[in-house]
C-alpha cells in the first residue's frame, strides 16, 4: 500500500516533466521568407522528440524567443540541426550554428473558441481576444485561423463581437496618437479602377488645417493601390514615428499601412482570407473601423462604390453596410459618415501607378479628369462638414476653392517632400510606360459600359502594379459618341513582352460581343 501514492507521485512528475520536454540543436539558416514562423527538423530528431509535421514548438535563443510551425525533412537537415526560415530567424536574432532550444508547447485554448464559433455560438471579448493574441504569438497556424474565418462568414458576428475583434485589432500592435484634433481618415471599399481620390482628399484636408494621417494599402488584384501609386512620387514605407514626425509637420501624410504595425493582425488575417475572397462583414468592420482607431480618427469618411464590377453590386446592401458602419463606429467612439458612390466604371483616365498619378497632379494642377476632380471635391467637402470645419452644404465650395487657389498643390508637394520625394514634380513628368497598343473602336457608337475588373486584369498583365509605368489610360468615358477607329483606351507597358500578353489578353476575349460590351462600343 505504501508503494502506491510513490508511483502517482512519480507519474504526475513524469507528466509534468513532458509537458515541458525540450532539447537542443544547432540553428541551419534557411534563406527563404515563407511568410509564416517555419522550422525544419531532421525526420529521426523529431520523432524522437515525439514532434510531428504541423506542432507547434518554441524556439529560445538567449532572451529572444518565437512560436514556429516544424515541418521535417533528412535532406536538408542533419540530426542535431533545426532549420531556421529567414522570416522567424530575424525574429529570433539567430545565425548559422547558434545553439537553440526547442520546446514542447501545450494545446492553444483558443481552438475551442474557434470550434465554438464554428459551432453558431457567439464568443465573449476574452475569448476573441484570445485568439487575436494566439494569431499574434504564433501558437495558431493557418489551418486552425482559416478554421475562424470560415467560422465568421458562416455564422457571422454579433455587434458585441465586432467591436470586440476591433478592439482587439488595435491592441495587437502599436497606435498613432498625434496629440491633436480634430483627426480625420477616409476608407473606400473598393473595386473601382483609377478612383485615386486619396491622393486629392489628403492635401484638400491638410491644406483646411486639420489632420489625416492617412495609411493606404497596395494592390491585391487591382491595376494600383494608393501606397502604389504614391509610391511614384515619394518614398511609403515608415515606421509610426516617422508617420507621426510627417502629420505634425504637414497635417497629411499617405504611407503604406503594411510598412508599421498598426493593426498587425489585420494583415495576417487577410492573408488567410485572399485565397478564397471570404470577406465576411463582421471582419471587414473590424478591420476598417480598427485601422481608423490605430490613427486616432475621430471623424470617418467611408466611400462604398456600387455597381457591376465593384465589390458591392446591389445598392441595397449598401445602405445596409452604411447603417452597419456608422453603428459599430459610432460605439467605437467615432463619428462616421459612409457615402453611397458609382462604382460601375473607372474614375479617372489612368489606370496604374504613374497613369494615376498623372490624373491626380493634373486635377491639383487645375485640369485632369472633372469626374475625379467632382469626387474628391465632394468626399474632402463632406469630411469638411463631419468634422465642424464646414456648415453643411458648404463643404464642396470649399474644398473647390482649396482646389483652384493652389493651396492642395502647395500642400501636395509638401507632403511629397518630407516623405523623401521631389516637390518640384509635375504631372507631364511622370515615368509613363513607353511601350503601347492602341485598341480602338470596331463601331461607330456610344460608350455604355467600361468593366472594372477586365480593365484591370490587362492594366496587370501589361506590368502594374510593380511596373509603375504599366497600365492603361481611357479615352473615352461612359456617355462618349465615337466613330469607329476612334481610339477607347492606350495599353501601356515598360518591356515588349508584357506589352504582347496584355494585348494576347484583349484578343482571346470571347464572344465578340461580350468583347464590344468590354470595349465599352454600342451600335
Amino acid at each position: 500500500m505504501s508503494e502506491k501514492p510513490k508511483y502517482v507521485e512519480k507519474e504526475t512528475k513524469r507528466v509534468d516533466v513532458w509537458r515541458y520536454k525540450k532539447y537542443m540543436c544547432k540553428a541551419k539558416i534557411i534563406d527563404i521568407k515563407t511568410g509564416k514562423r517555419i522550422v525544419l527538423l531532421n525526420s529521426k530528431d523529431a520523432t524522437a522528440h515525439d514532434i510531428y509535421l504541423g506542432y507547434r514548438t518554441e524556439l529560445k535563443l538567449g532572451k529572444k524567443n518565437t512560436i514556429v510551425i516544424v515541418d521535417t525533412s533528412n535532406e536538408m537537415v542533419k540530426p542535431g540541426e533545426v532549420g531556421i526560415y529567414s522570416d522567424a530567424a530575424e525574429e529570433l536574432g539567430a545565425k548559422n550554428g547558434d545553439t537553440i532550444e526547442i520546446l514542447h508547447m501545450n494545446r492553444p485554448e483558443s481552438i475551442e473558441y474557434i470550434k465554438k464559433k464554428m459551432d453558431g455560438k457567439t464568443l465573449t471579448p476574452t475569448e476573441i481576444s484570445s485568439i487575436v493574441n494566439e494569431i499574434m504569438d504564433g501558437r495558431l497556424n493557418d489551418v486552425e485561423t482559416a478554421a475562424w474565418v470560415s467560422g465568421v462568414y458562416i455564422n457571422g458576428m454579433s455587434d458585441d463581437e465586432i467591436i470586440a475583434l476591433a478592439d482587439a485589432t488595435v491592441k495587437s500592435g502599436d497606435k498613432l496618437d498625434l496629440g491633436k484634433h480634430p483627426v480625420v481618415d477616409k476608407h473606400c471599399a473598393g473595386g473601382v479602377s483609377g478612383n485615386r481620390t486619396t491622393m486629392i482628399v489628403v492635401p484638400i484636408i491638410a491644406a483646411s488645417g486639420i489632420y489625416i494621417p492617412k495609411t493606404s494599402s497596395r494592390a491585391i488584384t487591382s491595376a494600383s493601390g494608393t501606397a502604389d501609386t504614391m509610391e511614384v512620387l515619394s518614398d511609403v514605407t515608415f515606421s509610426v514615428d516617422e508617420l507621426k514626425d510627417i502629420a505634425l509637420k504637414a497635417r497629411g501624410a499617405m504611407v503604406w499601412g503594411g510598412g508599421m504595425k498598426l493593426a498587425p493582425v489585420d494583415d495576417k488575417l487577410i492573408r488567410i482570407r485572399n485565397p478564397l475572397s471570404l470577406d465576411p462583414e463582421g471582419m471587414l468592420l473590424a478591420s476598417i473601423l480598427g485601422k481608423k482607431k490605430c490613427v486616432g480618427a475621430e471623424y470617418v469618411i467611408v466611400d462604398l462604390p456600387v455597381g457591376r464590377g465593384a465589390k458591392i453590386n446591389d445598392e441595397a446592401r449598401a445602405k445596409e453596410l452604411a447603417k452597419h458602419f456608422i453603428k459599430i463606429g459610432t460605439e467605437m467612439g467615432m463619428k462616421i459618415e459612409a457615402l453611397i458612390t458609382d462604382g460601375a466604371e473607372p474614375i479617372g483616365n489612368g489606370i496604374g501607378p504613374a497613369l494615376e498619378c498623372r490624373d491626380v497632379l493634373q486635377v491639383l494642377e487645375g485640369t485632369g479628369p472633372e469626374d475625379l476632380k467632382h469626387k474628391s471635391c465632394m468626399m474632402a467637402g463632406k469630411l469638411l462638414e463631419l468634422c465642424g470645419k464646414a456648415s453643411v452644404g458648404q463643404g464642396h465650395g470649399i474644398a473647390l476653392k482649396l482646389l483652384e487657389n493652389g493651396k492642395a498643390l502647395a500642400k501636395m508637394k509638401e507632403i511629397i517632400e518630407l516623405q523623401g520625394g521631389n516637390p518640384k514634380v509635375k504631372s507631364d513628368s511622370m515615368p509613363i510606360g513607353e511601350y503601347t497598343y492602341d485598341v480602338k473602336s470596331q463601331v461607330d457608337g456610344q460608350i455604355f459600359h467600361i468593366d472594372n475588373k477586365v480593365i484591370s486584369k490587362i492594366a496587370r498583365l501589361a506590368g502594374a502594379p510593380f511596373d509603375k509605368g504599366a497600365g492603361i489610360y481611357l479615352h473615352c468615358l461612359r456617355g462618349d459618341s465615337i466613330r469607329k477607329g476612334n481610339n477607347l483606351f492606350t495599353i501601356h507597358a515598360e518591356s515588349e513582352p508584357k506589352l504582347g500578353f496584355a494585348i494576347k489578353a484583349l484578343e482571346n476575349l470571347e464572344p465578340i460581343e461580350m468583347r464590344k460590351m468590354i470595349l465599352g462600343t454600342m451600335r
